[in-house]
């Protein structure tokens, strides 16, 4: 059982979700891994059963280069079937987690709701929301692994 936490971040405020989000994933003892969207590989997409995708939001969208991510990268991953989540930090709009999870139904993922969006800097509070979704992740993934036996 694999997951994979993908995030683009512009001020750290995403990728203290993404980490919370992959602490509450592994806390369920679920291969995790929490990866810059930069630095994610094509393989580690195809082999996880869930994927969550966080990204900040700019001028109402995500950024530019996370729409290339999920248009190429998460496309040729091949995703249908798998389990989704949308997060992400915005300081006025947060229209990008909606984004996210729009794509991903798109491409046929069970995607989780609700989608988790912060305002600015996650407090404490926040953080045990996202890692509370990391834990339904890791439950629906361990869920789906066993219908699967």
């Amino acid at each position: 059982m694999k997951a994979i936490v993908v995030y683009l971040s512009t001020s750290g405020n995403t990728k203290a979700m993404a980490e919370a989000i992959g602490n509450g994933i592994e806390s369920k003892n679920v291969d995790t891994k929490v990866v810059s969207f930069y630095d994610v590989k094509l393989e580690e997409l195809k082999e996880a059963e869930a994927i969550a995708v966080g990204s900040s939001t700019f001028y109402y969208k995500m950024l530019l280069p996370m729409e290339k991510f999920m248009d190429e990268t998460l496309v040729a991953s091949i995703p249908q079937g798998k389990i989704g989540a949308a997060f992400g930090s915005y300081g006025w709009s947060g229209e990008a987690p909606i984004l996210i999870a729009e794509k991903m139904r798109e491409m046929g993922m069970t995607v989780m709701d609700p989608v988790l969006r912060i305002l600015h800097k996650p407090t404490d509070k926040d953080l045990q929301e996202c890692k509370r979704l990391g834990i339904d992740i890791a439950e629906k993934v361990k869920h789906k692994s066993t219908k699967a036996e």
